[in-house]
């Protein structure tokens, strides 16, 4: 059995952690007064700096400490929560997103400056930026000439037996009851079992604290954060009489010395044997969305250990395969029977494992809020981010893939699309732009989009830019949907000048081979003055798909179910009277067909009966002929070879029943070759 590393366990654990601070930072610049989403992000830094000083990773915990301390400021009331202050908290995040990915490195003086800029955005009071190289002061509460009162109270509290196993130092969390105020800790041992039965690992101490502070009992919720679903606690608030009683008579309870949290035993306050006091378990009110989210329990699995399994499966679909060609040639109902049913299982098994790969878009998209948020303060725009159909589900896979590809789009569509304020409220439009993030599933595939409400695609400028490099001839006639494809094109870039954004002339074409690589198409729409928006048609999946099992010749082709619009005969008669202009007639409309013979070049005379394929990838359609439709065909999809990258006909190869291989056709490349077939048949006719 594999043991988990507690560090890369923390390192997950954080990243989680700064997204979920980064989202409420986002909201709160939309929100600035929102006393909620300013303790979430409150909660987020003080969980990171808890557990980031439990596994020993004191740089980013020192440095968190400061925007903890900010944000608590901005809770007590002391300060106001200004998009300044969300800004300088951003730019922090990366830099502990960086001391957690890199604890030891030379990060330079970017904590200094950033720690600097903190200070600015709280009004110059921040702790100074020197002390981010520092482990975190951890002081006792010093009594102030102040109005303010100060409460009692008596504080018992037990952990799970495995809680330091699992990262939970208990001496870390009496460190922040000190920070507090004054407190007296007693250490309850009677439950150590004799020594035969010891495990060193486990933990059998219970605490009595009796703690005198100004804080009210939110701040000591606050502390047990980590742990309070676990643990057995009880907070109660006593009277100054009975604090008194409740402390040791032997001995004064005195504030814990000036020490960093590293070095600060439990042996700096009063310790002394007590009779057991009975645990309580904590009573708090649980939102019932939150009740429901912790029912249902999650397991971590590593994404690579899916990929394993998924590969697993695509055998066990050969294997069934084979199984079932054997089955249907052979008499005996036994093995028929079992066959049928080892199809049933092998089916349902192949659409979990699907499930299990699938994840929501909503993981994509929200990447995106920061990157707006960030170009809307370096270019001056005002941009609003609008997402839809967030919960629409794609293969792992293909959102990893997409997350470059979508980062240029969006770029594009801000940098080229949107206006400057000024300019949009001269051309009648608001002083906010619109980019338009959405998913949605249509077949077999899912559609991203990218919109913005701008001032759409100047195309005088494409061609110009095209002819002046060599894309096309000057006065070459093409279509609308042509011209628009040419901005992804190697190079290709309309921007006057280099900036930090765009002119380079690099991310559309990576765009371009991405989407190409994932066996998808892009569409462009755009009208000049309202907009553009740029739609990535991608399979759900690059592993198993349903294909449809044609022959051509003597080989065997698949074409993905997905694309398949309907199955028509073709008789010979027909077929020799299409010959020269390749259309056959669809319900008052005329749809190109490909003699998939002759772009194959097999050499064979065609069957007297061919059967017409229709495919189409949105609007656009074509028929693809065949000698014969053998079946429907799980396939597992294997990529080609590097020696077959060119080969823009095929997108994968699957392994059949009998061993032999069958190539996967590229729906959209032949698509598209149908409708260019098209387009020179008119232009000639």
């Amino acid at each position: 059995m594999s043991t988990l590393d507690p560090v890369a366990v923390f390192r997950t654990e954080a990243a989680e952690c700064l997204e979920a601070i980064e989202a409420g930072l986002l909201d709160l610049t939309h929100q600035l007064d929102n006393k909620d989403l300013v303790d979430a992000v409150f909660r987020g830094l003080h969980t990171l700096k808890g557990s980031g000083a439990m596994f020993g990773f004191e740089a980013l915990a020192a440095f968190t400490h400061h925007c903890e301390t900010a944000f608590d400021r901005v809770r007590k009331g002391e300060v106001a929560a200004t998009s300044e202050l969300v800004a300088a908290v951003l730019a922090a995040q990366d830099h502990m997103r960086a001391l957690v990915d890199q604890p030891d490195a030379d990060h330079g003086d970017t904590g200094h400056k950033l720690l600097a800029q903190l200070q600015a955005a709280v009004g110059g009071k921040e702790a100074a930026p020197a002390a981010a190289s520092a482990a975190i002061p951890v002081t006792a509460a010093v009594p102030e000439a102040s109005a303010k009162k100060k409460n009692s109270w008596r504080i018992r509290f037990s952990l799970p037996a495995n809680s330091m196993a699992n990262g939970t130092n208990p001496l870390g969390l009496l460190d922040e009851l000190r920070d507090l105020g004054e407190c007296t800790v007693r250490a309850n041992s009677s439950a150590i079992p004799p020594l035969d039965e010891f495990t060193p690992t486990e933990l059998h101490i219970s605490w009595d604290v009796t703690l005198t502070s100004e804080q009210d009992r939110s701040a000591i919720d606050d502390v047990f954060i980590f742990v309070l679903d676990d643990m057995e606690l009880s907070v109660e608030e006593i009277s100054g009489q009975a604090a008194a009683t409740a402390a040791p008579v032997e001995e004064k309870a005195a504030p814990a010395p000036v020490a960093a949290a590293s070095a600060a035993p439990v042996s700096s306050t009063t310790v002394a044997e007590f009779r057991p006091v009975e645990a309580v378990p904590v009573k708090r009110e649980v939102p019932a969305a939150v009740s429901q989210a912790k029912a249902a329990e999650n397991v971590r699995v590593p994404a690579e250990r899916l990929d394993e399994l998924m590969d697993r499966v695509g055998e066990l679909v050969i294997a069934q395969s084979r199984l079932s060609q054997l089955a249907s040639a052979s008499t005996d109902i036994a093995l028929r029977s079992v066959s049928e049913e080892i199809e049933r299982l092998s089916g349902e098994l192949r659409d979990t494992m699907m499930v299990l790969r699938m994840v929501p878009v909503a993981s994509l998209f929200s990447r995106f809020r920061r990157l707006v948020h960030d170009l809307a303060r370096e270019t001056g725009k005002v941009i609003e981010l609008v997402t839809e159909g967030e919960s629409t589900e794609v293969d792992k896979t293909v959102i990893e893939r997409l997350a470059d590809p979508l980062v240029h789009l969006v770029r594009n569509s801000i940098d080229h699309g949107l206006e400057t304020p000024a300019d949009r409220l001269a051309s009648g439009k608001t002083e906010a732009g619109t980019v338009t993030l959405s998913a949605r599933q249509a077949g077999g595939e899912v559609i991203i989009s990218i919109k913005d409400d701008g001032r759409g695609i100047n195309r005088e400028r494409v061609r110009a830019k095209a002819e002046s490099s060599g894309l096309i001839q000057p006065g070459q006639p093409l279509s609308d949907s042509e011209l628009l494809q040419l901005i992804f094109a190697p190079g290709f870039s309309t921007a006057a000048a280099i900036t930090n954004l765009s002119g380079r002339g690099v991310g559309m074409d990576v765009v371009k081979k991405t989407v190409e690589a994932l066996r998808g198409a892009i569409d462009i729409v755009s009208v000049p003055g309202q907009g553009s928006e740029v739609s990535l048609r991608i399979p759900l999946t690059l592993a198993i798909i349903d294909g449809l099992l044609v022959r051509v010749g003597s080989c065997r082709y698949v074409i993905p179910l997905s694309a398949v619009e309907e199955c028509l005969e073709l008789s010979l008669e027909e077929d020799l009277r299409s010959r020269g202009r390749s259309f056959i007639s669809l319900r008052d409309s005329l749809v190109p067909f490909l003699r998939l013979r002759d772009l194959f070049r097999t050499g064979t005379k065609p069957d007297v009966h061919q059967k017409v394929v229709v495919i189409s990838t949105g609007t656009e359609r074509v028929g693809l002929v065949v000698d014969q439709i053998i079946g429907d065909h799980q396939t597992v999809i294997k990529s080609m070879s590097k020696l077959h990258n060119s080969v823009a006909t095929f997108s994968g190869a699957t392994i059949l029943g009998d061993g032999s291989v069958a190539l996967i056709l590229d729906v959209g490349h032949l698509v598209a070759a149908g409708q260019q077939q098209e387009a020179q048949l008119r232009v000639a006719g």
